[in-house]
């Protein structure tokens, strides 16, 4: 068995333009989230997707230079540059993971994981029913559930954003949840906008002196101080990564 972490992750934003490659630290945002990501007891391996476009070339040459494995497809056709970019590796398991998500946690990560293995499900995500912070998502399936979405997906929405044609067909496939113990889907981890970014930074900046391994319970608490945090204002999640 393998379990393979898909990254997507482009320079593209209408909101904010190059989000990926904002410094965090020092350190472009991307970077910092497969930090986390590598922290995970479960994934074995990692591979960043992103497009063919040159205006990725900077995402594709800062990850080969951190050692990721990276894979270059269709700028339009994310379920094609996805599933390619996990079939070279051979999985068993897939996990999809976006690179707006700097806050994300490996203990989550592996809990979803867990949770996939134990009930055997075509598809798991803590995203079906969300009960942890926007920026926090985690979706998992197997990968011969992933290639035939990939076969048989024809709808536009469903070949942007990969893992609707399954988890919208639940008599089909074999969907399973991973839910926390508090509802905290309010609070807004993802980067699409400049306040966004200010948030994380600011969780970074007051937390990394004191552990770079900090846990999201540990974000939580400080996003909803006030001050020193600025606020973080909710926005459609439309864009294709």
């Amino acid at each position: 068995m393998k379990i393979l972490a898909v990254l997507q992750a482009r320079m593209g934003s209408s909101r904010l333009p190059g989000k990926v490659m904002a410094p965090i630290l020092g350190k472009a945002m991307l970077l910092r989230q497969i930090e986390r990501i590598r922290r995970s007891k479960y994934i074995e391996d990692l591979v960043l997707a992103t497009s063919t476009d040159p205006s990725d070339d900077p995402v594709a040459a800062a990850c080969k230079a951190d050692g990721v494995t990276v894979f270059r497809g269709s700028l339009n056709d994310v379920l094609d540059r996805f599933y390619r970019a996990a079939a070279g590796q051979q999985p068993t398991h897939v996990v999809r993971l976006t690179g707006d998500c700097p806050l994300a946690d490996p203990a989550v990560i592996d809990a979803v994981i867990q949770r996939h293995l134990d009930s055997g499900s075509d598809y798991t995500s803590n995203a079906l029913e969300p009960t942890y912070p926007d920026g926090l998502d985690v979706e998992v399936c197997k990968f011969t559930t992933l290639e035939t979405a990939w076969k048989e997906a024809t709808v536009t929405w469903h070949r942007e954003h990969v893992m609707p044609f399954i988890h919208s067909q639940p008599t089909r496939f074999k969907l399973a949840s991973f839910k926390g113990a508090e509802n905290l889907s309010h609070l807004r981890w993802t980067v699409d906008e400049p306040q966004d970014l200010a948030v994380v930074r600011a969780i970074y900046e007051s937390l990394t002196l004191q552990t770079r391994t900090f846990a999201w319970p540990i974000s939580s608490a400080c996003s909803q101080r006030t001050p020193p945090f600025p606020s973080s204002t909710p926005s459609s999640n439309g864009t294709k990564v």
